[in-house]
């Protein structure tokens, strides 16, 4: 998190006066757009990979011998090894890495960050004719091809819209899981969640990037210890940031935390075995969405319009306060109010919840 605040704080400083320094980009070429390679830049956390999947994913449908490449930070590079549409994975955040992309020569790049204009700059420096992204700033002048951007949309469709300078402007949110986990992921959380036990898993991640964003581990454990008494087994996921909350969610219940012994594609196998996944506006819940796992989800200051998911297999529970959401232009400022948001969400209405959705899955 501290390179992730890093990055943020030389965007501010230098990213204003790079978009000004750096020459506009040529006009695209007349006709249709029939690329053989694509750029995606996609820096930022798990939350904004996983929502991009869809994307890619319509891209090599419309496009099957396309190329694909991932431009992504260390953070949520892991998250594309769930999608096999993509060749490479470079880092952003790595400097030998990202030299090589400025190298490379692309026919499309597309800059999917939302505010940032670090991104924007980098989609111009690299050689591609066409260059496509969002029109928040002065990062629009840098791109043949701006695309506006709302906070209301949800996240999945805002990227679809990227799409539309390439002529694919009817693609829509998935109905079923995008996200594919590896052979080699399953096969390890087979041995540490192994057959035989026919009660209904309950994953519970405890965890958030901010504080903003945690229910509390004594909350979540309220709630492993009812899902436990009702019939359920109960598994903490998470990094090793979680590790010690897990702890106390589980103690004493025949529980399993495996906070911070997973990686993300085995984290992803655990939560692709859930019946039902517990957890705030975070990475690991839009895992679970990407991967179809029923989901509880607590949200407070972030934007429901714009991560919530959607559906009749997701519960959302937001208690929409007037100071709520409070993130904007992808910052959360600290809470003068004990993030009372989340606070109010009680663990009664999380159980009912989550018996709401194993009914239906039982029906």
């Amino acid at each position: 998190m501290l390179k992730a605040r890093l990055l943020k704080s030389v965007d501010r400083w230098f990213g204003t006066a790079l978009v000004h320094l750096v020459p506009k980009p040529m006009p695209p070429p007349s006709g249709a757009i029939d690329p053989h390679s694509i750029l995606i830049i996609r820096p930022g956390g798990i939350g904004d990979a996983v929502h991009l999947v869809p994307t890619m994913q319509t891209l090599r449908r419309h496009f099957p011998d396309v190329a694909v490449d991932i431009l992504a930070e260390r953070r949520n590079a892991g998250a594309f090894v769930l999608c096999p549409a993509i060749r490479q994975v470079f880092l952003y955040d790595q400097p030998g890495q990202l030299l090589q992309v400025l190298r490379n020569r692309y026919d499309v790049v597309i800059d999917s960050e939302q505010w940032h204009r670090l991104s924007a700059v980098v989609a111009r420096l690299v050689r591609s004719p066409v260059k496509v992204g969002y029109a928040t700033n002065e990062r629009a002048g840098l791109f043949t091809h701006a695309i506006l951007y709302s906070h209301d949309d949800y996240e999945v469709d805002s990227f679809l819209r990227l799409l539309g300078p390439l002529g694919i402007t009817n693609a829509s949110l998935p109905e079923t899981a995008w996200l594919k986990v590896p052979d080699a992921a399953r096969q390890k959380v087979t041995r540490l969640l192994p057959g035989g036990d026919e009660r209904p898993l309950l994953a519970l991640f405890p965890g958030a990037s901010i504080a903003e964003r945690r229910w509390g581990a004594e909350r979540f454990r309220a709630v492993a210890q009812w899902c436990h008494a009702h019939g359920s087994r109960v598994v903490v996921v998470g990094g090793a940031g979680e590790r010690d909350d897990g702890t106390r969610i589980v103690e004493g219940l025949d529980a399993l935390n495996l906070a911070g012994c997973t990686s993300l594609a085995e984290t992803a196998a655990v939560l692709q075995r859930a019946a039902v996944v517990v957890s705030g506006d975070s990475g690991i819940l839009h895992l679970a969405v990407g991967l179809g796992r029923p989901t509880v989800s607590l949200f407070g200051s972030g934007i429901a319009a714009k991560w919530a998911p959607r559906g009749p297999r997701h519960v959302v529970l937001n208690k929409n306060l007037p100071c709520s959401p409070c993130t904007r232009f992808g910052y959360t400022p600290p809470c003068p109010y004990g993030t009372r948001c989340l606070n109010a969400i009680s663990v009664d209405e999380v159980k009912q919840a989550i018996e709401t959705l194993i009914g239906n899955c039982e029906t």
